[in-house]
């Protein structure tokens, strides 16, 4: 039977299953979906992202026998990540998979079973993605309550204090004393937007996201699709109120009470399978969608394995890499939403 077993998963569910499975998934979530499906390969034992960290003050105007400085200006420092893994487990008991009648009914069973699972994986992912990296005593990937933060929240970033490299690492987080309006959503446009580095995108809750489209005039809104930022083509299904020509995206993930406003040219998620796993190659199977990555995205596969001890088939589904930015001062988030 383990030989079977194995034969079987080999042939089907490993390479055929598994993609279309992760398709599924990622369009459950709408800033994990955009920020995996865009993501990166990691290298290395860490990942070390240089920034700067203030400026070469050495410049001057001169005439004739002038000197000009010559000391060196150490104004660059390094952000340095770690990769973090998240498993779900997919079992099935082999008395279930015996009474299929037919070779099909036993793949659409292994099929359901990974597709569901990972569902609630991606479920887990889409919240931890918004959180701050330290569940489950910090294992967790990084989320934009850390990302974007002030240091009120979290010290340091990517090993470095964030008072110390003050403004550099810090994002501009501003408390909206309970009432969204279209000033206090200008005003932090504005500290986050330098020359032509301004935000692409903003993220809330639905609540907020309902709040916002009752500020605007009915010539106002607009409806842009999700899918067609950051590097996804179209079809995604998400549609988002207009902000300075950027969509205001409700993600039912996203952190209550909150505006959170990315320059998704610094955000990224940079992927790491799993030793030992197989890497999944990922081209989406959604209608009207023809967007193909042919990287691995962080999503790998185990293999169903036969345990020595029971009568039952085991796989593990694993994502892994870390979430992101090379330049927190370019985001910003608004808090404390609770009405217009």
């Amino acid at each position: 039977m383990a030989e079977l077993y194995g034969q079987r998963i080999q042939t089907t569910v490993q390479t055929k299953y598994l993609p279309f499975m992760v398709d599924a998934v990622l369009n459950g979530n709408v800033l994990f979906q955009r920020v995996v499906r865009a993501a990166k390969n990691w290298s290395g034992r860490t990942l070390r992202v240089p920034i700067k960290v203030s400026k070469n003050t050495t410049g001057q105007s001169f005439r004739g026998f002038d000197t000009f400085s010559v000391s060196a200006t150490d104004n660059r420092q390094f952000l340095e990540f770690s990769p973090r893994f998240y498993q779900i487990t997919c079992a099935l008991p082999g008395d279930e998979l015996s009474v299929a009648d037919t070779e099909d009914k036993v793949l659409d069973l292994m099929k359901l079973t990974i597709q569901s699972d990972t569902e609630d994986m991606a479920d887990d992912l889409g919240t931890i993605f918004y959180a701050d990296g330290t569940g489950n005593s910090s294992k967790d990937p990084s989320g934009l309550n850390e990302i974007v933060d002030d240091g009120t929240n979290t010290a340091a970033y990517g090993g470095l204090t964030r008072a110390t490299y003050s403004p550099f690492l810090n994002s501009t987080v501003t408390a909206s004393g309970g009432t969204l309006t279209l000033a206090l959503i200008d005003t932090l446009w504005t500290n986050v937007t330098s020359g032509t580095q301004k935000p692409t995108v903003g993220y809330v809750t639905e609540a907020v996201y309902n709040f916002y489209g009752q500020l605007l005039r009915p010539q106002e809104r607009i409806n842009k699709d999700a899918g067609t930022i950051k590097g996804i083509q179209g079809g995604a299904g998400f549609t988002g109120l207009g902000y300075m020509g950027v969509p205001i995206l409700a993600d039912e993930k996203a952190t209550a009470q909150r505006l959170f406003f990315l320059n998704e040219n610094y955000v990224d998620w940079y992927a790491l399978p799993f030793f030992g796993a197989k890497a999944v190659q990922y081209k989406s199977q959604v209608k009207g969608n023809d967007y193909n990555a042919p990287i691995g995205l962080g999503f790998s596969w185990s293999d169903w394995i036969v345990p020595a001890n029971a009568g039952s088939v085991v796989g593990h589904v694993y994502f892994g890499g870390q979430f992101i930015t090379t330049n927190p001062k370019r985001h910003g988030t608004l808090t404390g939403i609770t009405g217009i």
